[in-house]
């Protein structure tokens, strides 16, 4: 039975109404839908997917749980910011998934960034910084540092260089300059085109130049 915080279709309610419809908060909003009996069928289609689904979430557990550079809460923002620049309302999390999902259908491997971060803030040398984590088989060869002054206005690049270690290293060759001491800016990771993992862009993180 649904259960009701105000007139019905004023506020908000919350359960069944009938075998008619389903009121349920989601993502802060109010929201019904129809109600359907659940069909879940178990195609190899859906098995397929639901495999992706569980190896993206088992790679960003990991990633959290990583002894170092872990994806870390600035990295959950960052994630968080990219969603909200492409315009969909979702999380962090269900962002890394999606484009992880993206990147496993087209038989390429999955790419998370962790532990982003300034390398040097100076506004004539503003140098940002981060990790890798895949599946085992190094899927960036090849991007760019993007920056701008908004979240959607990256139109500065700088390409970047790809460090092979223990952990994977993703740092611009050359810092961006000419920039405004005091001021906020945003700066992003994008692999190229030609890449294994062309679409798997990082997260959209600041930083003050100094």
């Amino acid at each position: 039975m649904a259960k009701l915080k105000a007139p019905l279709f004023s506020l908000g309610a919350r359960g069944q109404l009938g075998k008619a419809l389903v009121y349920f908060p989601w993502k802060g909003l109010n929201v019904v839908r129809e109600y359907v009996i659940p069909a879940n069928p178990d195609t190899l289609l859906q098995g397929v997917q639901r495999g992706y689904l569980g190896t993206m979430v088992d790679a960003i557990h990991a990633a959290q749980a990583a002894a170092t550079f872990p994806l870390a809460s600035v990295d959950q923002v960052a994630y968080a910011a990219l969603a909200s620049a492409k315009g969909k309302i979702m999380t962090w999390f269900n962002m890394a998934v999606k484009l992880g999902l993206d990147a496993l259908r087209l038989s390429d491997g999955y790419t998370l960034y962790r532990e982003g971060a300034m390398v040097n803030t100076s506004k004539d040398d503003f140098r940002p910084g981060m990790y890798v984590t895949d599946n085992g088989v190094l899927q960036v060869e090849d991007g760019k540092f993007f920056m701008g002054t908004s979240k959607t206005n990256l139109v500065n690049s700088e390409i970047a260089t790809v460090v092979e270690g223990v952990n994977v290293l993703l740092a611009p060759a050359a810092g961006f300059s000419g920039l405004t001491a005091g001021k906020k800016y945003y700066w992003q990771f994008r692999p190229d085109a030609d890449d294994d993992c062309e679409g798997s862009d990082s997260g959209i993180y600041y930083a003050y130049a100094t």
